[in-house]
């Protein structure tokens, strides 16, 4: 176990590290972003237990508590399990596919002016 000093100096003692991460989605603005964090339980010297998010070497809030969008400060953020909007990502790379030219329709020789009766020709009874 290792000391750390706590927010207003006090010594803890770290109890445990996981590493997790969460993939986000905005639903303000539609951005996407995915974080790791790694999270520390510390006890104090009195007994408390404290947790203690780290991302990207800072301490960070509790991405549970209140995340916010990066791209637009929004607080209407959906949390997933890690790898969704990677996964989405990768769907929406665009693929190369051979294009094959299309031969266009003739051109009609007068328009076709559409009537109701044209319209509801399919759904009329046949008189047998």
């Amino acid at each position: 176990m290792s000391e750390i000093a706590g927010p207003v100096g006090l010594r803890a003692t770290t109890t445990a590290v996981v590493h997790e991460s969460y993939s986000f989605a905005c639903m303000s603005c539609g951005h996407g972003w995915e974080q790791s964090y790694e999270i520390a339980h510390h006890t104090d010297t009195e007994g408390h237990e404290c947790v203690r998010y780290v991302a990207d070497g800072r301490v960070v809030p509790s991405p549970l508590s209140r995340p916010a969008c990066q791209n637009c400060d929004g607080h209407v953020v959906r949390i997933m399990r890690a790898g969704q909007v990677s996964s989405v990502r990768a769907c929406a790379q665009p693929r190369s596919y051979a294009v094959r030219p299309v031969a266009a329709p003739p051109p009609e020789t007068e328009p076709h002016h559409w009537h109701l009766s044209d319209l509801l020709h399919p759904f009329q009874r046949r008189a047998s």
